[in-house]
């Protein structure tokens, strides 16, 4: 549900503007609105992403330590994960308003974010740490848990044909937990691909080359990176029907 909301604010806040300033061929809303679109975006993206992180870790924990998940799980606990979530992605969206950074139009001028562009000592670092504690570690952590998954599986499937009728009623449980992980990888998988463009794009920028990038090459990673909040509602639709 947190995954559903972070989406929808994601829509909500950015395709309108985004969509009224492409009919003026520019950002026409003035610096403060600017300030807020960007802050948006980076909210409710990092959120995003950071709660797909959390289902990756909640599905490793269920699937490969399931007595240990039985005890710890609780809607209290749910709860305090999102609310880290969060306050984790207050922190980064609300850096570049406070100085770390800067929040500016960028590429065809019709959305803003934080300045990749501009080669100065508080952009570069803004840059580098948000690439890596938003988009490069939560994916190593994340490509790990899947890994423990399908490592579990797949020996839990071997010792299970040799145990009793227990035995399949656990394999049958942890088939419909796999089903859930699988879910939630593919839109792991897509979210990824979405995001990898926009990603090159400013660590392109970071590394000195920003005057080759066009304002095209700028834009258009950033309305597909933007674009992955519609995505979800249709993986969930299409593969499992109670997620659905």
């Amino acid at each position: 549900m947190n995954l559903a909301v972070s989406d929808l604010l994601m829509s909500a806040s950015q395709a309108p503007i985004c969509f009224l300033n492409s009919f003026n061929r520019q950002w026409i809303l003035g610096g403060i609105a600017c300030n807020i679109y960007a802050f948006c975006g980076a909210l409710f993206g990092i959120t995003s992403m950071m709660t797909l992180l959390a289902i990756a870790v909640d599905r490793y924990v269920v699937i490969t330590k399931p007595l240990k998940s039985m005890q710890r799980t609780s809607k209290k606990r749910t709860v305090q994960v999102i609310v880290l979530v969060w306050i984790y992605s207050l922190m980064w969206s609300m850096a570049p308003l406070l100085g770390w950074s800067s929040y500016v139009p960028e590429g065809l001028m019709i959305s803003c974010t934080w300045d990749y562009v501009t080669s100065t000592a508080a952009n570069k670092s803004y840059t580098m740490m948000l690439c890596c504690c938003v988009f490069f570690i939560p994916l190593i952590v994340i490509f790990y848990c899947y890994l423990l998954m399908f490592l579990a599986i797949r020996s839990t499937s071997r010792k299970v044909q040799k145990l009793a009728s227990c035995g399949r009623q656990t394999l049958i449980s942890m088939k419909n937990e796999w089903k859930m992980a699988k879910i939630a990888f593919v839109i792991i998988v897509v979210y990824v691909l979405s995001w990898s463009p926009y990603a090159c794009v400013t660590l392109i920028a970071w590394a000195g080359h920003g005057k080759s990038l066009t304002p095209y090459s700028k834009t258009v990673p950033a309305v597909i990176a933007k674009a992955s909040a519609i995505y979800n509602p249709i993986i969930y639709g299409i593969i499992h029907p109670k997620y659905r």
